[in-house]
Order: structure tokens, then C-alpha cells, then sequence
């Protein structure tokens, strides 16, 4: 009975780190002082990141359910990293973050060496 229960924990919380990493497809829209209308606030990576990507990577790049993404710009370019974003790898889900949105992060991402 307990190893049931264990599974079923187990399960649950790996159903619930996974439903948080695939953030997916948030159309909101914010209004800048221009007028127009810009995601994100005006797509500052930072805060992309920490819309779309820190619950599996951590607020701080350290990583938890995701890797650490620290020094990620080290072994993987930023077209590499826009593949990822584009394609998934391993448990990440394809097009967490896209367009403009995901040439920012993966710049951003890129430069940490």
C-alpha cells in the first residue's frame, strides 16, 4: 500500500513540474506609454525568462526540475539555444518561448559564459 502511495506522489509531482515548465502559449499583451502594444515589457529578456522559463530553471539560472543555465552560453551558441527553444530537448516542450521573445532570451542565455 505504501509503495502505491509513493507512486502516486511521485507521479503527481512529475505531472505538476512538467505542467510548470510548459508555460506554452500566454498571448497577453501589455500597453507601453506609445500606445502600441509590446509583450513582456518591451521583451527585456530578464523578464521573459522569468515569465516563461524560471520554473523549471530556477529565478537565479541554478536549475531545479530543468538544468542549471548559469554559464549555458559557454558550451551552446545562441542559434543552438533558439533550437532548443524552437525544438525542446529532453523533458523541455518545444516553443516555451518564440519570435522575438525567444531571439532575446537565447541572446541573453548566450552571453552567459
Amino acid at each position: 500500500m505504501k509503495k502505491k502511495l509513493l507512486a502516486l506522489l511521485m507521479g503527481t509531482s512529475l505531472v505538476m513540474g512538467l505542467a510548470a515548465c510548459g508555460g506554452g502559449n500566454d498571448d497577453t499583451k501589455e500597453k507601453d506609454n506609445g500606445g502600441g502594444t509590446e509583450t513582456a515589457s518591451a521583451g527585456d529578456a530578464q523578464k521573459i525568462f522569468d515569465q516563461k522559463c524560471s520554473g523549471c530553471h530556477g529565478g537565479d539560472l541554478t536549475g531545479g526540475v530543468g538544468p542549471n543555465l548559469t554559464k549555458v552560453g559557454a558550451t551552446l551558441s545562441k542559434d543552438d539555444i533558439l533550437n532548443v527553444l524552437k525544438n525542446g530537448k529532453g523533458q523541455m516542450p518545444a516553443n516555451v518561448v518564440t519570435g522575438d521573445d525567444a531571439e532575446k532570451v537565447a541572446d541573453w542565455l548566450a552571453a552567459k559564459k
